[in-house]
């Protein structure tokens, strides 16, 4: 008997910057019930999912960067959509702006997490790849300063029991790198998850703008395949505040194979049911890690300072 899971990815359109987090939480619910009306049991939502993406302006006072913080999840704001998950049965993924005081010493961190589907925080994870840069740049027509506004993750890349799966988590840059996959893949992660805010106009090589799609769905489909997992990949869309953000929501099988794409730039519902034995098929035959890896020679990828090798 296979093990399945109906799994969705919620793409969210833009968010403006007026706009208050219980009204961005009644769209989330409604695409959850949605979801959960054609079998869902779990959803992912994009990264940053409760505002506009504030990194695009640069602010000075701490007072208005903190604004766009969570200091405790759920809150007053979410409280509904956990009770709504654990009303259907709906497990998620949510990414959110965390701010953290530990020892004295306060975090800022771009997080996500997973509930299950009695509304309980199963897991969280904060962002290791870290984009941008952290000071104002003029020739940018909006401003990238995520490596300002946040510092990177501080727990790797876990992997989690939730209900039936076992998930990890990425959020946006993350998708890139493939140490990202490999850790939570090794780790038996059979669904890997995650949201982005990623614009098609990249000002420092703008020669690649027409690839931001391509480039994207490549690194969703390399790391599923070459990991054996299902990937699920939840984008805000669509022109947000003069920075138009890439669309191509999407659902990628152990195989590589695209099995759900968004179409639109808008609020919108993907679904999928994902064979979660489908992974063994990958790591049995194809990448056996046990088998055929050689880690004796893969030193390099954590110690190698950058440059030291190029001619």
């Amino acid at each position: 008997m296979t093990r399945k899971i109906n799994l969705a990815v919620a793409q969210l359109g833009p968010i403006a910057r007026a706009e208050t987090r219980e009204q961005v939480v009644v769209r989330l619910m409604e695409m959850m019930k949605d979801a959960a009306g054609r079998g869902a049991r779990f959803i992912v939502f994009p990264e940053l999912a409760l505002t506009t993406f504030f990194p695009r302006w640069y602010f000075e006072d701490q007072a208005e960067i903190d604004i766009w913080f969570e200091t405790e999840m759920p809150n007053a704001a979410t409280r509904p959509l956990f009770d709504l998950a654990a009303k259907l049965g709906v497990g998620f993924n949510l990414g959110y702006a965390e701010l953290i005081v530990e020892d004295g010493v306060t975090h800022h961190y771009n997080t996500s997490i997973v509930v299950d589907s009695t509304g309980r925080i199963i897991g969280k994870y904060r962002k290791v790849h870290l984009p941008g840069h952290k000071e104002y740049e003029a020739y940018r027509p909006w401003q990238h300063l995520e490596k300002r506004y946040f510092e990177p993750g501080n727990l790797g890349f876990p992997v989690y029991q939730v209900d039936d799966a076992r998930v990890g988590m990425f959020i946006c840059n993350d998708r890139r790198w493939p140490e990202t996959w490999r850790v939570m893949g090794l780790r038996g992660a059979e669904i890997v998850c995650g949201g982005f805010n990623t614009p098609t106009h990249t000002p420092p090589v703008p020669q690649h703008d027409h690839l931001s799609s391509f480039h994207h769905l490549l690194s969703m489909q390399a790391g599923c395949y070459q990991n054996g997992v299902w990937g699920a990949a939840a984008a805000k869309a669509g022109m947000e505040e003069g920075s138009m953000l890439l669309a191509n929501s999407c659902i990628v099988a152990p195989t590589g194979e695209i099995v759900a794409l968004s179409s639109t730039l808008e609020d919108e519902v993907l679904t999928y049911v994902c064979d979660l034995d489908a992974c063994q098929d990958l790591r049995d035959h194809i990448f056996n890690f046990a088998m055929h890896r050689q880690p004796q020679h893969y030193g390099i990828i954590a110690e190698m300072d950058p440059g030291s090798e190029r001619s």
